[in-house]
């Protein structure tokens, strides 16, 4: 028998994903789930032009491999250059790519521990050395993240403003000062796929051509096209250019490009959604506080709620609400694991919320 011939790094690693989607645990459990709130999407769907603009995108052609227009939409948005952009299969396909770029085997990365897990899945993937600093409470930490960057010779420091999985955020102004202790050849990767989520003033209000930041955002929360894929990076010409070393040319698929542009128009459906996430949130929050738990303050399309006790009893409420039908995650770091997170939904999904958590907290607390 032929057996391929993987790399050493490769035989080293687990063959897992940083997720268990909720599909997976629907057959698992032999059962769809009554309210989907563990996977930060929005249930409140995209745009109707973006819909009308996908059904007719003529997906029997490829898409642009340069994604032209979307990328002069968002130049337009956000008062940029093309240059200065570079789409891409989500957040997570482009840092899949700028790892590829930018790290070899052993060169040193820091995140916080706890942190979104599928950067250190890019960083494992190539051979990266990855350090975790702790959150201070239940922020992610600029001053420490930075300090260990300039220990460790970090060629990467990845942050998320608004954070998952805490739901936390920093001021972009209070973001844009920590940064003048970031090492000089360390390059911050800022995550903002929430920051359409957050109050004013959450963006890093830096010149999109800063070389020290490459920021990341998303279609996936706010304009709810998380099954299209797409996302871009906004950074300096020079870096966004070497995308095109390593990226997939045609993995941004047609109608995806179509939907994304028509999504950015629609102005009204965006203010529409955000205001269907801010109700949400706060009956997330009611619903926790009837139950004797604590709601985190939130600047994203989730929840963060404090079980009140350690990981093992959270776990045990999450199993709970999971047999009941109700699909939510939890951080899985102590002590951000004494929580789990609760995304934004209809109000039937509230209302079931509602019915399943009492009962899941019994059941946590005769186990």
């Amino acid at each position: 028998m032929t057996h391929a011939r993987l790399t050493p790094l490769a035989q080293s690693l687990p063959a897992t994903v940083p997720f268990v989607g909720p599909e997976t645990q629907e057959r698992a459990r032999g059962a769809g789930f009554a309210a989907r709130l563990g996977a930060n999407e929005s249930v409140f769907g995209p745009s109707p032009e973006a819909l009308k603009a996908m059904a007719a995108s003529h997906h029997w052609m490829y898409g642009d491999p340069e994604s032209h227009d979307l990328r002069a939409a968002l130049a337009a948005h956000h008062g940029c250059a093309p240059e200065n952009i570079m789409v891409g299969e989500g957040i997570d396909g482009l840092l899949g790519y700028l790892v590829r770029l930018t790290v070899g085997p052993g060169d040193a990365v820091v995140t916080s521990a706890g942190a979104y897990p599928t950067f250190n899945y890019h960083v494992a993937g190539f051979g990266g050395d990855l350090h975790a600093v702790p959150y201070a409470g239940d922020f992610e930490d600029p001053a420490a993240l930075f300090a260990k960057a300039a220990e460790v010779d970090a060629k990467l420091v990845y942050l998320a403003n608004p954070d998952n999985p805490m739901g936390s955020h920093h001021s972009g102004a209070d973001l844009a000062r920590a940064m003048d202790a970031l090492p000089k050849d360390t390059l911050l990767v800022l995550d903002e796929a929430y920051v359409d989520c957050a109050p004013e003033g959450t963006a890093l209000p830096l010149p999109v051509d800063d070389p020290r930041v490459i920021r990341m955002r998303t279609f996936s929360k706010a304009y709810g096209l998380a099954g299209a894929r797409v996302g871009y990076a906004l950074g300096h010409p020079d870096l966004i250019t070497a995308f095109h070393k390593v990226r997939n040319h045609f993995g941004m698929n047609r109608a995806a490009q179509a939907g994304a542009m028509a999504a950015l128009a629609d102005r009204d459906h965006l203010a529409h959604v955000l205001d269907q996430i801010a109700q949400a949130r706060s009956r997330i929050a009611q619903i926790a506080r009837d139950n004797g738990l604590t709601p985190l303050p939130s600047a994203t399309n989730f929840v963060t709620i404090d079980c009140g006790a350690d990981g093992t009893f959270a776990k045990a409420v999450l199993d709970a609400l999971i047999a009941r039908g109700i699909f939510v995650r939890m951080p899985f770091v102590a002590p951000q694991n004494r929580c789990i997170r609760v995304g934004c939904g209809l109000p039937a999904d509230l209302d079931a919320l509602a019915t399943a958590l009492p009962q899941a907290l019994a059941e946590a607390k005769r186990g």
